[in-house]
């Protein structure tokens, strides 16, 4: 019969940002130790808090199921003698197992016959197996730093306090990290700090929100803090900022949340709303709150994890203790204002970018260089956006982002629009850092998205120009991350650049002997390769992307457009024939030995049969209709006007030889197909289509 089972493990408090993870290790873990060991069960559900991680696993079996072993030792010609006397194979076969020679067996295979040992083991009950199942858990949980207390050898990420173990309705016998395994859990800090006797695992979770002031899951508790911190800033017609990341940690913080309104003094406001927000979140895990046309107002919620007696006083607790927060930010934001943001510059010359690429001013002044560049790609006057790239890390040094980095950029644009700099550059300074993380918004105005292109292009080139291109799991510089933001840039925009003139355009802008030769060309690699991930995402097969690939394609606005064009002619009636016919050409060039010129016409006066001439005049007319569909990037138009030669296609192959003995009929047979082959080099190489 199968019983449930119970795991909670006590601890000091745990990492707040963390805990949601080391949840869903920790049942992620078991299900595979449990599957491993061979014990049946059914669902595992997980609870998290910061004093406890737990799990309730239904259906688990008391026993695991009979565990079979087989072992093949010597060949029977091996084993024994011309007078069927034991080999010493044989007899050392034996005792490796642990049995008489007279009970291992033989069994035939067509490779001859052979000497093995089977036996069926019985299962072991699961309670013996529990305790050194879920210490093998807790060690692999993905844990950065782990911690040592009292005179133990035990680690973990925080000191254990209890381990409570049931399986059915009984106590599971042993220790875990050194601590006695027990049938008792503890509630609230202060509100429940006894102990409370769990009978099963099914009254789990009931018991530490009835008797123990805890709501044990991670998503009920959060959504409890979303829909108080919501409804009381409803209350007081006001919209609070959930920001998600936010409400995560706040749950990582609390047991038993108590959302309560409080204030600050409306002078702070002058302030950037930015800097009061990052300080709220950061610093004091505070809902901003804002009117209903979204100024922020000089109101937050503060959750607390206690049901207090005098909520006035701990409202009156958390007013008093943002003060002085607020006071350093507005003093911070007052004594930057006394100084131009292009004043800072020369500061910037003392800031390390990388020991061998110099400094940061010096990456500023390559970045003014390369947006000009970039600028004049595009048919763009290059004024706003030299002048963006040349204060876009001026606030770097300023005051206000030593102490906010997470605001480096929304700052610098700030400050340039208090000195009177022109809008388009101010924005360009907070947007040059979008996107931030997948799924980030773009950079909104020319300015912005050339200066984001350039910053990366820039750090692209420069670190993989002195080796220190990412390596495994080692990503110091955010190469990956830069990679998918030109890609994004590119094509969201969209920008109609080549990625290869950029990357060389980049290159220029360094001294030649600091950067390895042949640098771009090494971006540009990396770069590509990053695409079959982000197409993947997008559900994007990676021949289809192998197959845009193939044609040399650098223009990214453009290879977009023929991947999706690709992706979607997958599902034409005349796919599967044009790439079977695709890669028969490919094949038969392939093995003629002969240097085809794909440019030239093959001629009509050699051709012998209607099936050539036919197909000939339908590639000759695809040519002319497809051109100006290429020119104004419809790529999905042109492969459905080359779906339509399908039947041209398979008639000339099932009725014409292309190898024929006649050289000059057979060179003009090739030309043919590479001339067909060519139609579709407009798009992509489809051969490469499975």
């Amino acid at each position: 019969m199968n019983k449930e089972l119970l795991f909670e493990i006590g601890t000091e408090e745990l990492p707040p940002t963390s805990l949601r993870e080391l949840a869903g290790a920790l049942a992620a873990g078991l299900s595979a130790q449990l599957d491993e060991q061979g014990i049946d069960h059914g669902k595992v559900l997980q609870f998290c808090t910061p004093r406890r991680l737990a799990v309730i696993v239904e259906d688990v079996a008391v026993r695991q199921a009979e565990q079979a072993r087989f072992r093949r030792g010597p060949s029977v010609a091996a084993a024994f003698d011309l007078n069927g006397k034991a080999t010493k194979a044989a007899i050392g076969f034996a005792q490796s197992c642990g049995v008489d020679l007279d009970d291992l067996e033989r069994e035939r295979s067509d490779k001859g016959e052979w000497l093995v040992f089977k036996k069926l083991d019985e299962g072991q009950l699961t309670a013996v197996l529990l305790p050194r199942i879920f210490e093998k858990v807790l060690n692999d949980l993905p844990i950065a730093k782990r911690m040592r207390w009292g005179n133990g050898s035990a680690e973990f990420v925080r000191p254990i306090h209890w381990v409570c173990m049931i399986l059915g309705e009984q106590t599971v016998g042993g220790e875990i990290f050194g601590v006695t395994i027990g049938q008792v859990t503890f509630g609230h800090r202060f509100h429940a700090p006894g102990p409370i006797r769990v009978p099963t695992a099914s009254h789990y979770p009931a018991l530490l929100r009835e008797q123990g002031y805890v709501e044990p899951s991670f998503s009920d508790r959060r959504a409890a803090i979303e829909n108080q911190v919501a409804a009381l800033a409803s209350e007081h017609e006001m919209k609070a900022d959930l920001a998600a990341s936010l409400l995560d940690e706040v749950t990582g913080l609390v047991e038993w949340p108590v959302a309560i309104f409080a204030s600050f003094d409306s002078q702070f406001l002058a302030v950037p709303a930015e800097v009061l927000i990052e300080t709220m979140r950061k610093n004091q895990k505070y809902f901003a709150l804002r009117d209903v046309a979204g100024h922020l107002l000089p109101n937050f919620i503060a959750v607390a994890n206690i049901v207090s007696e005098a909520p006035e006083q701990v409202r009156l607790g958390n007013e008093r203790v943002i003060r002085p927060r607020f006071s350093d930010a507005k003093f911070f934001w007052e004594q930057d204002l006394d100084q131009p943001l292009q004043d800072h510059f020369d500061r910037l010359k003392t800031v390390v970018f990388q020991e061998r690429l110099g400094s940061v001013a010096e990456k500023s002044q390559r970045v003014v260089r390369l947006v000009r560049e970039i600028s004049s790609l595009l048919g763009d006057s290059p004024k706003h956006v030299e002048r963006a790239a040349f204060l876009a890390k001026c606030d770097l040094v300023t005051s206000m982002v030593a102490e906010f980095p997470a605001l480096q950029g929304t700052i610098g644009k700030y400050y340039a629009r208090n000195r009177g700099e022109d809008q388009e550059v101010c924005d360009a300074l907070e947007q040059q850092y979008l996107p931030r993380f997948a799924g980030d918004s773009l950079p909104a105005g020319r300015c912005g998205i050339i200066l984001a292109l350039g910053d990366r292009l820039d750090t692209l080139v420069g670190i993989f120009g002195i080796g220190q291109k990412p390596t495994g799991t080692k990503d110091p510089y955010g190469l990956r991350r830069a990679s998918i933001a030109v890609l994004r840039i590119l094509i969201e925009t969209p920008l109609d650049l080549d990625l290869g003139v950029l990357l060389r355009t980049a290159e220029q802008g360094f001294d030649q002997t600091t950067i390895a030769l042949g640098t771009a060309d090494s971006v540009q690699k990396y770069v590509f390769d990053r695409l079959i991930g982000f197409y993947q995402e997008q559900g994007i097969s990676l021949d289809t992307v192998d197959a845009v690939i193939a044609t040399n394609e650098t223009v990214i606005s453009r290879l977009d457009l023929k991947i999706h064009a690709v992706q979607q002619f997958r599902n034409a009636a005349g796919c599967p024939s044009l790439v079977a016919a695709n890669k028969r050409i490919r094949n038969i060039v392939a093995k003629s030995g002969m240097v085809i010129d794909g440019s030239m016409a093959p001629d009509a006066a050699f051709f012998s049969e209607a099936a050539e001439e036919s197909l000939w005049r339908r590639v000759a007319a695809a040519e002319i209709e497809i051109r100006p569909l290429v020119a104004r990037n419809d790529y999905k138009a042109v492969l459905q006007t080359l779906a339509d030669l399908r039947v041209e296609v398979d008639t000339f192959f099932d009725q014409v030889l292309v190898m024929d003995d006649d050289a000059k009929i057979r060179e003009n047979r090739l030309r043919l197909l590479m001339r067909l082959a060519g139609l579709f080099l407009n798009v992509a190489d489809i051969s490469f289509l499975q």
